[in-house]
């Protein structure tokens, strides 16, 4: 009897695990994309005081693809190949970067982990260009030439380094061009918005058909092991979450009902 209870506690905690895992979006999920590019657009259309030259933010495929290169590392620390360009992106000349990282993973949602960066704005004087403390993120997310994010977030299950040695989250952006340029302000203040850009006015932000317009990649970074192919990959944990996850579950619940089966006063519990 003790080797059926302990097959079957075995099958317990399996399925536990298996029921509880976190799962993430893709770099490619709609939901995921929209969310990203829809809580940038509203902080950079909420500016205090109103920009003038604040571009639209669309979302840059290229950017995701490398910000879920690096998010794949687990450390809690800026992409240090940011500062040579060609190796982040195929078209780009500067790209910009925000991190956000949690434990544990269930509690990652995009509005949660951007409110972290947008809420820097207290910390923020416009008129003097200064912060009171970081807010190096917010200003990121306002800088009015970039105009194109790309984000991913990625599980880290043994942890994330230089944050926290239990299993955990992290959030990456990327952003061109590259905002953050020491003695220059993120935007503008002259005029009613958008006069700056003459472009078309979109709730206080400048659009434009041509800078809008979404590009796809057949590129990966170099330093990137897990695209040695050089094209964009849906990644292992997409396909983890795709096939191995449901077939986990599948077995497991066999294997569950096989046991319960022949020995039906055995069973588990918390």
């Amino acid at each position: 009897m003790r080797g059926t209870a302990e097959t079957l506690l075995w099958v317990c905690v399996m399925l536990e695990s298996v029921l509880s895992s976190v799962t993430l979006p893709d770099i490619t999920d709609a939901k995921f994309i929209e969310e990203c590019v829809n809580e940038h657009n509203k902080a950079r259309s909420s500016v205090d005081p109103p920009a003038s030259n604040m571009l639209y933010m669309t979302w840059d495929e290229g950017l995701a693809i490398t910000a879920r290169a690096w998010a794949k590392r687990c450390v809690f620390k800026h992409n240090i190949y940011l500062k040579e360009a060609h190796r982040v992106h195929p078209t780009f000349p500067s790209v910009g970067e925000n991190i956000w990282t949690g434990h544990p993973p269930s509690i990652f949602n995009v509005t949660l982990a951007f409110k972290k960066w947008v809420d820097e704005k207290k910390d923020y004087d416009y008129g003097t260009n200064t912060c009171q403390n970081m807010c190096g993120h917010y200003t990121q997310v306002v800088w009015a030439s970039s105009y194109k994010v790309g984000c991913a977030v990625q599980l880290c299950p043994k942890g994330v380094e230089k944050f926290t040695g239990k299993e955990g989250v992290i959030f990456v952006c990327n952003y061109a061009t590259a905002g953050n340029f020491v003695g220059m302000g993120p935007y503008w203040s002259k005029g009613e918005a958008c006069s700056g850009c003459g472009d078309t006015c979109d709730k206080k932000l400048c659009r434009s058909k041509e800078r809008d317009s979404l590009r796809s990649y057949n590129w990966a970074p170099d330093w990137d092991p897990t695209a040695a192919d050089g094209k964009s990959p849906a990644g292992l944990s997409y396909v983890t979450i795709l096939i191995v996850r449901p077939v986990a579950i599948f077995f497991t619940f066999i294997t569950a009902y096989v046991v319960h089966y022949k020995y039906p006063n055995v069973f588990c519990y918390e």
